[in-house]
């Protein structure tokens, strides 16, 4: 599996391809759940722990929200869309600082837990398309420069 992170100019957004559905069929719904809830707990005692919910209870929402968004991107139900609307990530993130530090970090939480999925049995082709739609997908969240 091959998890280098990609860069490109600021402003880039580069075609993205979403994961191929073998990976919700592999992890499944609450897999995806738990997978975006070690994240964001990885996240609160990184450096961009700033970036994200500090009360409890807002996280929560943040994660099911993150969690709804990944499930229909992955070609499951569209909860995402139910709750929230359109998902328009680009404007929805516009409202924080994110440079590339910050996407770099935020994609370096997501191997160790890549890892533990392949440990688990998800088939590297699975988690290599879900790996390679993060690394781009998190490019066009880059809206600070330096």
């Amino acid at each position: 599996m091959n998890l280098e992170t990609s860069y490109a100019q600021f402003g880039a957004r580069p075609p993205v391809t979403k994961p191929i559905p073998e990976f919700l069929i592999e992890v499944g719904e609450e897999g995806i759940r738990k997978l975006i809830d070690e994240h964001y707990e990885s996240i609160k005692t990184s450096e961009i722990a700033h970036l994200f919910p500090m009360n409890e209870q807002d996280l929560q929402k943040a994660k099911k929200h993150a969690a709804d968004f990944f499930i229909q991107i992955c070609g499951g139900p569209d909860y995402f869309n139910q709750s929230r609307g359109a998902p328009q990530m680009v404007g929805r993130h516009a409202r924080f600082r994110i440079d590339a530090k910050a996407r770099e970090v935020w994609l370096e939480l997501y191997k160790p837990l890549l890892e533990k999925l392949k440990e688990e049995g998800v088939t590297e082709t699975s988690l290599q398309s879900f790996w390679n739609y993060l690394n781009v997908f998190s490019l066009w969240m880059v809206n600070t420069q330096g």
